[in-house]
């Protein structure tokens, strides 16, 4: 008998099985797909020599992720490349705000007005990324934090709804750039815990850049599988489970899926039906024959680049997808990897990646509105365009089965979605069957390729276990 079977192989399912492995257990991964990955995949959806992501492409989490950092992955092939500035978010004018490595050129960005609003903002947290991020990314109850103080003062700003802490600036290009950040966990910016996304993206940034994966994002979940196999673990693909007959007997079944995937393969039967899925998104891929033509300056230098402009352009358009409506001006957060990894695209070629905000299920055609914000930003961009792979809700579904409806957060981050997921339990990872354990990103911290879902649920499982070994 095995002593853990992980349904799933995206990357908090890998980092579940590589820290129970790495404790002496026994363990199997089970992926339904051909490839391992989950929302971690490089793939060629255009041309030929165009490798693209389907979905996550930029990693500011990854690469300051506590998980990742203690098993060393870059000695397993994975590679971090940093573009010149991390994030670019550019107006109609040509100008931009930016995101940089360096807090002061950040500042400098947001104009004299808000300068040292931002200084202020992070003040506090700059320097304890280490710390602040093993207090953050868990569940909150989840024991003592490290630092009590800091986890004091940032809890008291990360609570606030990303709308109410931008209050604290005057200009357009700070409130833009923060409303920005905030968007990446598809809320509405009124919800609670929005700024604290933003906030800690910033000092993402701040501390170890936004880097992407030399290769693809295929490089993370590849070395997590090195290593697991390094330690005597073993991946299956192209085997779905529908029920937990399908798999060999185990002491433990540890699901990176959704909830709702966990109850019905392990006769949970409604446990999970009170789970509140978010907004979709609509994404295209494109192979280029050249950059993007950015009327900004900095925007030409990011590897990622937001397009709103204005908090209140951001804001309506996330509220829109969370009401069920296509918003005709989408936010786009895009993303453009072969500026900084030439391996991504044939010479001269470029790939690019963007998506926006649609509502849950949605099966309409965004292609039009997302390129008319493009031309906005960057005129004659449709020129440059060899071939597109779009994809809406029903097809990154069809993809990634934990992004039901096409929400990619794999569960709600409105209201208090960000810390109670799935749903109100001290310990989230367990379910009401002893031997079933949750690992998800549906599961605290939530969303992002950082594996700290994974981390915990391997606690718990380690926890449940280890007295009878």
């Amino acid at each position: 008998m095995l002593d853990a079977v992980v349904i799933g192989a995206g990357p908090n399912g890998l980092t579940a099985a590589v820290e129970l492995a790495r404790r002496g257990m026994s363990v199997e991964v089970f992926e339904a797909q051909d490839t391992i990955g989950g929302g971690a995949r490089t793939e060629e959806l255009t041309l030929p020599g165009f490798r693209h992501d389907p979905c996550s492409a930029v990693h500011p989490l990854a690469a300051g992720s506590p998980a990742f950092a203690a098993m060393d992955l870059e000695r397993y092939g994975l590679q971090w490349l940093h573009p010149d500035l991390p994030l670019a978010h550019p107006f109609p004018d040509g100008t931009a705000a930016v995101l940089a490595r360096s807090v002061g050129e950040t500042a400098m960005s947001l104009g004299v007005h808000d300068a040292g609003t931002y200084r202020r903002l992070l003040a506090p947290f700059i320097g304890k990324w280490d710390t602040l991020a093993a207090d953050f990314l868990r569940t909150q109850w989840l024991g003592l934090p490290r630092d009590p103080v800091t986890y004091a003062r940032f809890g008291l700003a990360a609570a606030q709804p990303a709308a109410l802490l931008n209050r604290r600036f005057r200009d357009q290009k700070a409130r833009g750039l923060f409303a920005g950040l905030a968007a990446h966990v598809i809320a509405p910016l009124s919800s609670p815990g929005t700024g604290g996304a933003a906030i800690m993206f910033a000092l993402a940034a701040h501390a170890g850049g936004w880097p992407i994966p030399r290769g693809g994002s295929q490089a993370i979940p590849d070395a997590l599988a090195a290593l697991l196999r390094l330690h005597g673990g073993a991946v299956h693909t192209g085997y779905e489970v529908k029920r937990l007959d399908d798999l060999p007997p185990a002491r433990a079944y540890v699901f990176d899926t959704s909830p709702t995937a966990l109850a019905r393969i392990a006769g949970l039967g409604n446990a999970y039906r009170g789970v509140r899925y978010g907004p979709g998104v609509f994404k295209i891929d494109y192979a280029l024959s050249g950059p993007v033509p950015w009327t900004s300056a900095a925007a030409r230098r990011a590897g990622t680049v937001h397009l709103g402009p204005t908090s209140g352009e951001i804001g309506t358009a996330l509220r829109a997808a969370a009401d069920g409506r296509a918003p005709s001006v989408p936010f786009l957060i895009t993303s453009q990897p072969s500026l900084t990894d030439p391996t991504r695209a044939p010479e001269g070629k470029h790939t690019f990646w963007v998506y926006g905000h649609v509502p849950h299920g949605w099966e309409g055609d965004a292609t039009d509105a997302v390129e008319r914000q493009l031309e906005r930003f960057a005129p004659g961009f449709r020129d440059l365009v060899l071939a597109r792979a779009v994809a809406g809700p029903p097809q990154l579904a069809a993809r990634n089965a934990n992004y039901v409806g096409g929400d990619i957060c794999a569960g709600s981050a409105a209201g208090l979605g960000l810390v109670i997921r799935p749903k109100l339990a001290r310990v989230p990872y367990t379910t009401a069957h002893p031997a079933v354990f949750l690992c998800s990103q549906s599961a605290p911290p939530g969303p992002g390729v950082h594996g700290m879902s994974g981390h915990h649920a391997a606690r718990a499982v380690w926890s449940r276990l280890r007295p009878t070994r």
